[in-house]
């Protein structure tokens, strides 16, 4: 007799309950169970789940390459802004003669990985032997009348007296140049003279005080720029040299032919400043890679004929903002006026003006600063163009301007196809000096000597004293 067959009873619900019809299934015990698999949404196929898990993963993956891709972009676009378009100019007009390597200065930090890299990326360039003149192309013709930009070239320019006659430099004389660099270091070393930010280094400078450092990266030049020391000329220059104005669809090529309201437009001149915005956490070192490799250089004037030009240029002139910013505030501390008139023209009209002695007043003050810094005007120009902080190549002097300018343009390269502006009769002249501190007390004058004598000492002007004694 053959045995019964044992039957497991899979009913699939819970004890206690009845089951419904359909779910009960009696199966062999030598016969596995079908695995029970939950009821399938309505209209979805087999394997549906599947695919829509592989599609999503393709999807991701499409999004993360075309998101890769929008980066590696930008990443290109801010490359080629910061560093590429600085590598591709740099060797393209100069490769001119350079000083010897700078001493190091007191707290200059050794570069660091980045400032290597950076470098080697600006440096990488093709090399030119000799003075870059890629074309040599007729210099402009000379200009033999005032600027434009105003009546005669504005009135701040036509009442100096432009002297228009072309000056040949004299012939070579020992290395001035090697003379003043040599001096500058040797007192920015030397722990006898002291002033203020002295000691700090070129990162501890903050960017809106590097606001007179002008770049064009074309020529691989920097310069910064001292108001009352022909400065206005050399931003011309700069102008011409960085192609960063046009007339008429080209760039300039005569300096005097620019108008005025361009040449002190901040917007013209690419500045340190500037470089922040442009730049950002790369701007410093790229300022430090472009200081190492860049022609930089200045121009400084006697400290006390300086004051003297400033106050006479903008105290002396109707010159309604300088009235309303610094002649009002004067007039009442210092002249007794409590009440001046509102406008420069009412107030020329009336015979009131602010005096010398005012002007002095004024700077010796220690509430000057308090409200604000010094103007760019009157302001020292070691705290306009830290030399003690940047190595500068060629020391330029208004009383030798004629001959330094044209050594400058040789030195450049640019002395064939560029000229600097005729040279004025200089109106302010040292030997005004005397006339007009003669009302100034002799206090004033060794306090206000002692707030210029950075300048004095550094530049090689010397001590000016007969105004300093009785």
């Amino acid at each position: 007799m053959c045995p019964q067959p044992r039957y497991m009873l899979l009913t699939g619900i819970e004890p206690g309950t009845l089951p419904s019809a359909g779910w009960l299934t009696l199966y062999p015990l030598s016969q596995t169970a079908p695995e029970r698999r939950p009821p399938r949404e309505a209209g979805v196929r087999p394997g549906e789940g599947r695919r829509r898990g592989r599609m999503t993963k393709t999807r991701l993956f499409r999004l993360g390459l075309a998101l890769g891709s929008v980066f590696m972009i930008l990443l290109i676009i801010v490359y080629w802004d910061s560093v590429g378009t600085a590598h591709f100019y740099l060797h393209t007009a100069l490769s001119g003669p350079h000083p010897p390597g700078p001493l190091p200065s007191p707290g200059q930090d050794p570069p660091s990985d980045v400032d290597q890299f950076l470098e080697k990326l600006l440096g990488a360039g093709p090399k030119r032997n000799g003075p870059a003149e890629s074309k040599t192309e007729p210099p402009p013709p000379a200009s033999r009348g005032p600027a434009p930009g105003g009546p005669e070239g504005g009135l701040e320019e036509s009442v100096r007296g432009y002297d228009w006659s072309s000056r040949a430099p004299p012939g070579p004389e020992p290395d001035v140049q090697a003379a003043r660099r040599s001096l500058l270091r040797a007192f920015c070393a030397n722990a006898s003279l002291a002033f203020p930010a002295k000691e700090r280094s070129f990162d501890d400078i903050p960017s809106y005080e590097l606001n007179h450092l002008i770049v064009d990266d074309r020529h691989g030049v920097i310069y910064c720029y001292v108001p009352k020391a022909a400065c206005t000329n050399w931003k011309r220059v700069m102008i011409v040299l960085s192609g960063s104005r046009l007339d008429r669809g080209a760039p300039y090529r005569d300096p005097l032919a620019i108008p005025r309201e361009f040449v002190h437009n901040s917007s013209t001149h690419l500045t340190f400043s500037k470089f922040w915005r442009r730049y950002g956490k790369f701007s410093r070192h790229l300022m430090k890679v472009k200081l190492k490799k860049y022609t930089k250089f200045l121009f400084v004037r006697d400290p006390f004929v300086r004051l003297i030009s400033a106050f006479r240029s903008k105290f002396e002139l109707e010159n309604e903002e300088f009235y309303r910013k610094f002649a009002v505030p004067m007039l009442r501390a210092y002249a007794n006026r409590t009440s001046p008139p509102a406008s420069v023209r009412e107030a020329f009209g009336a015979g009131l003006r602010v005096s010398f002695a005012n002007f002095i007043q004024y700077l010796l003050d220690p509430r000057t600063e308090r409200l604000a810094p010094f103007n760019e005007h009157w302001r020292q120009v070691h705290r306009l163009c830290h030399p003690c902080q940047i190595q500068y190549d060629f020391v330029g002097k208004l009383e030798t301007l004629d001959r330094d300018a044209a050594q400058l343009l040789r030195l450049l390269g640019v002395d064939r196809r560029l000229h600097f502006p005729p040279s004025y009769r200089n109106r302010t002249a040292s030997s005004w000096e005397e006339g007009w501190f003669a009302q100034i007390p002799l206090a004033w004058r060794q306090q206000l000597y002692k707030l210029y004598e950075a300048d004095f000492v550094l530049f090689g002007y010397p001590k000016p004293e007969s105004l300093l004694r009785d």
